[in-house]
């Protein structure tokens, strides 16, 4: 009696067959891209919105091109570059950049921080303050400028200087000097108009990481006696960290963009012209679209060294305080 044995079909040409563990590997990928794939249209949504033009910048960049001269464009390599950091009015606008937003963002942390722990308490009419207080965030920007400019600022009847009048009034001068803000504190100007708008910003952030401390923890150093700057010190402070350092990295981006206050406010005059706006002068006033577009391009760069400076700093204050405790 014979046997007929059955032989396993071969792969063909000698081709080693696919493992288990393989086809499950292209399973997963297959459900991994499954998963992805309605994220694509907002992908390539963000890539064409936000990264090819920034590509189209970087390539403008490298070449001298005067809109009212079009046919006289040239490759100029890095030289806009150069122009960017040896001209005298683009390099006072850099460091008005860093100044503006660095006193914008530390102020309005601190405030923000001081508004946040009010809130976190308890009392009658706690959320009508709250509403209030978020309000300047809420407006437009350029609203929020001509507010300040002309309500408060304005040297005939603006509410400064009717409040600086009705207090010198208080001591018995008749007719004070009525300040010009504007002109005689310009960078304060626009740094105040700022930190009123941003610190209900950071005052938000702030106040979500208070009321996200753990409940127990708190109540345990009550009860073995801790006094409220040591629980601020040891226990608020520390939680707040990453908050601390999501205000200063959002903060450090935006501000460092900031156009509408320094347009509205000033013009760009009095040396209040930071970055933002000398590009719009030399893309819109003088048409040198290489050399705004390399000014740009400094822009973004900057955003990310101060963003990571800041951040850095934040992260070693808190280490030194782990250290210490």
């Amino acid at each position: 009696m014979s046997t007929s044995v059955s032989t396993p079909p071969r792969s063909p040409a000698g081709a080693p067959r696919p493992s288990a563990s393989h086809q499950a590997g292209r399973g997963s990928r297959a459900r991994a891209w499954a998963t992805r794939a309605p994220l694509l249209p907002a992908l390539i949504f963000l890539v064409a919105v936000t990264q090819l033009p920034f590509v189209a910048t970087l390539v403008i960049s490298l070449f001298d091109w005067n809109s009212l001269a079009p046919d006289n464009r040239s490759f100029a390599g890095l030289s806009n570059y150069g122009s960017v950091f040896t001209d005298a009015a683009l390099r006072e606008s850099v460091i008005t950049t860093v100044l503006l937003t660095a006193t914008v963002v530390i102020v309005s942390v601190v405030l923000g921080l001081l508004l946040a722990l009010l809130l976190d308490r308890k009392f009658i009419g706690r959320g009508l303050v709250r509403t209030l207080l978020i309000t300047p965030f809420l407006l437009v920007p350029v609203s929020a400028a001509l507010m300040w400019k002309h309500v408060l600022y304005n040297p005939e009847y603006g509410l400064l200087n009717g409040g600086w009048a009705w207090f010198t009034g208080l001591f018995g001068v008749e007719n004070p000097t009525q300040p010009d803000w504007i002109s005689d504190m310009p960078l304060l100007a626009v740094e105040a108009s700022l930190i009123w708008q941003w610190t209900p910003f950071m005052m938000l952030i702030l106040l979500a990481g208070l009321q996200s401390r753990p409940a127990e923890i708190m109540e345990a150093a009550k009860l073995d006696g801790a006094t409220g700057w040591q629980m601020f010190g040891y226990l608020t402070l520390p939680h707040l960290r990453r908050y601390l350092e999501l205000g200063i990295l959002l903060g450090s981006i935006y501000i460092v963009q900031n156009f509408d206050a320094v347009f509205t406010l000033t013009s760009g005059g009095l040396g209040t012209a930071n970055l933002p706006y000398t590009i719009y002068q030399t893309f819109y006033q003088a048409h040198e679209y290489g050399l705004a577009s390399a000014a740009g391009v400094v822009v973004v760069i900057g955003t990310i060294v101060i963003a990571t400076f800041a951040l850095r700093v934040v992260s070693s204050l808190f280490s030194e305080e782990a250290n210490r405790a």
